[in-house]
């Protein structure tokens, strides 16, 4: 089994390589190839991602390539986890959207679109290559925003799923606080990439007992706390959203804060550096303990298995991907993009049955799917006043002068990498 990482010079990526490590009777993979045009980290990850390897007697082989098209052919399956504009693009999205009053965050907000402006048509070139080069390759996509890529990777026909760590990162925090083990809890997971509610924790399956009051009887401040949220905001809605609806509930609080303290591109900028200096020590065969810091928590162990549900003979198995709606949200388009629980198979992932979306959440949701609408349009085709419609559209901006003054700094920031600018 042949698996590409295009981004495999990222800092995320020997966290990837530890779950294969570590996994590999779930996923034998036989050869492992990292793309990435960074050739100097592309070497420090490379060399710790075969120690690593070594350390823990996997058999297979690891190549790294700046050459996309040679890198992914005859792959069975092609993760892609690439960040366009480096940490300076991520540093720009957390910084301008706050001179407006606006959040400033990677795959939200102003700065998500301006993430998704820039993400799109490279990754749909990619992709094309993919198809070029190994045509029946799975494109299993990490890249934020993962709602957005992934329905644009559907759209062009591409074998394509998204997946995103906020659900198993969930369920390992619910199993142990409740001590059962992670395979025993199942989640009525529901809604859009990074604006997703826990409606249900579930023993053993998705008919299994609920334990989500038990849950938030006994560890609700626990939770609270993660989320930095207010207990009571648990108390009252009975359910447990993901902590990026934070961006949401608290809005003005979150600006507040970020406008008084270092972005957070700028710690992982500076994270970045020590890993690599730390991924340079010929000594180091094991991921270090800073890198649980970067962010990613669980990915590995989640590619690993949808990889191997996707590839392997074993039957469906459960686990929750970002696809095509299909009717499984009925107040959504049948070709909009969600995050719910699926049966994922060789021939790819079905979504299960999901839970009615509350009012209260069914209308975030859509609205929030209205400007992915407009944001996908603008990634695609381009154009001013399609990067102001997508913005006016998103619940976090909404006024006109706002969307006016966002784009302006939109567009002033993203030169460089918007082709029709």
């Amino acid at each position: 089994m042949k698996l590409a990482v295009v981004g495999g010079g990222s800092t995320y990526t020997p966290e990837l390589i530890d779950g294969f490590a570590r996994l590999r009777d779930t996923l034998p993979v036989s050869e492992l190839v990292l793309i990435d045009p960074a050739a100097e980290r592309l070497e420090l990850v490379g060399g710790l991602a075969r120690r690593i390897f070594a350390r823990q007697g996997h058999p297979g082989r690891i190549t790294t390539t700046s050459d996309l098209d040679a890198g992914v052919e005859g792959a069975d399956a092609v993760l892609i986890q690439l960040r366009v504009g480096g940490q300076a693009a991520r540093l720009q999205d957390e910084t301008w959207p706050l001179e407006c009053g606006c959040v400033g965050q990677e795959t939200t907000g102003a700065g998500g679109l301006a993430k998704a402006l820039r993400t799109v048509p490279v990754v749909l070139d990619i992709a094309e290559r993919v198809r070029r080069a190994s045509p029946d390759a799975w494109i299993i996509d990490f890249t934020n925003p993962v709602g957005i890529v992934t329905r644009a990777l559907l759209r062009a026909g591409h074998k394509a799923v998204g997946l995103c760590n906020v659900a198993i990162g969930f369920q390992r925090k619910f199993a142990a606080l409740l001590d059962l083990a992670p395979a025993d809890i199942h989640l009525d997971h529901v809604g859009l990439n990074h604006l997703t509610w826990e409606l249900g924790v579930r023993r053993g399956g998705p008919d299994g007992e609920d334990l989500l009051p038990r849950l938030l009887a006994g560890h609700a401040d626990a939770i609270a706390g993660d989320l930095h949220l207010p207990r009571a905001v648990l108390d009252r809605l009975g359910v447990v959203p993901s902590y990026y609806l934070r961006y949401f509930y608290a809005h003005d609080e979150v600006v507040r804060e970020l406008g008084s303290k270092p972005s957070r591109a700028a710690e992982v900028a500076a994270m970045e550096r020590e890993l690599l200096a730390l991924y340079g020590d010929p000594a180091l065969d094991e991921k270090p303990a800073l890198l649980a810091k970067r962010g990613g928590a669980f990915y590995s162990e989640a590619a690993v298995d949808l990889a191997a549900s996707l590839l392997g003979d074993d039957g469906p198995a459960v686990q929750v991907v970002n696809t095509r709606n299909n009717g499984t949200l009925p107040f959504l388009p049948d070709d909009a993009v969600v995050e719910v629980q699926a049966r994922v198979d060789g021939s790819g992932p079905v979504p299960l049955a999901a839970p009615r979306l509350d009012p209260l959440y069914a209308g975030l949701v859509a609205h929030v799917m209205a400007y992915e609408d407009l944001a996908l349009d603008a990634a695609v085709r381009g154009g001013r006043e399609r990067v102001f419609k997508a913005l006016l559209a998103h619940p976090l901006v909404g006024q006109f002068d706002r969307a006016e003054a966002l784009t302006d700094r939109l567009l002033a920031h993203n030169k460089e990498h918007l082709a029709w600018l």
